[in-house]
């Protein structure tokens, strides 16, 4: 990822619309996933660490992230709290002789080369019935500027990236679309960011304060339906997986 991003991650992922919505939207989803009281976490591409202490609430969190000024701020902001190791997808995977009751990567997937491998190595790291939780960008087509800003190497259609799982010897417990409710706005921003050749793209800084309020309201309301059924569009999709050979 552009290690300026890194920083633009460590200033905003508190407080933005985007991170705080999409945290209440996975920490719903985890809460649902009745996983054992004393689970073996693991994150994959923690960033600067802003989804660490969400995760700790679930069991003991591991994590791994290959730049290092983004681990420098994850251990600073978590006070060294967790395990936070240098790696990268899918050759240099840490915790060689651990495995995990969940493995999860929020939008890390669409920044690695060799997907589908990622998927098979974070496989071999599952317990028995252990199952990974991924998030990632959803639609090609709205592939723009600041995906070029994050490094991204695609975005995803639900096929696409159940035929991945598929490949990778992962069974897809659950695949939804999220971020639905504002995805008119995103559409706009994204055809107005290629139309006027914007090279930083639009709604990337903390907007201000009643706007961003009412945006993570927005946002963070579709936890609620996610908890009843799957949505068939959005910005990003959600993706809870176990291996084949170990449920």
């Amino acid at each position: 990822m552009n290690p300026d991003a890194y920083l633009e991650m460590a200033e905003t992922e508190a407080k933005h619309w985007w991170f705080s919505g999409r945290r209440s939207i996975l920490y719903k989803t985890l809460e649902s996933m009745n996983l054992p009281p004393d689970s073996k976490i693991l994150e994959v591409g923690c960033g600067t660490g802003g989804n660490l202490q969400m995760l700790a609430k679930f069991g003991d969190v591991s994590a791994f992230e290959m730049d290092a000024t983004a681990r420098e701020i994850a251990v600073e902001k978590t006070n060294n709290s967790y395990a936070i190791q240098a790696g990268y997808c899918p050759d240099n995977i840490p915790f060689k002789d651990q495995q995990f009751d969940l493995i999860c990567m929020f939008d890390v997937l669409e920044h690695i080369e060799r997907d589908t491998e990622t998927l098979t190595s974070l496989m071999c790291k599952l317990k028995k019935n252990g199952r990974i939780l991924i998030t990632v960008p959803a639609y090609q087509w709205l592939f723009g500027p600041h995906d070029e800003f994050l490094h991204h190497k695609r975005r995803y259609y639900e096929k696409d990236l159940r035929e991945k799982c598929t490949s990778a010897e992962l069974k897809a417990l659950r695949v939804s679309y999220f971020n639905t409710i504002l995805f008119p706005l995103a559409c706009a921003a994204r055809v107005k960011d290629k139309l006027f050749g914007n090279k930083a793209a639009t709604g990337t800084s903390i907007p201000p304060m009643l706007i961003n309020k009412l945006f993570t309201v927005i946002f963070s309301a579709e936890r609620f339906l996610l908890k009843y059924i799957n949505l068939p569009f959005g910005v990003s999709l959600l993706c809870i997986l176990t291996a084949r050979n170990k449920s």
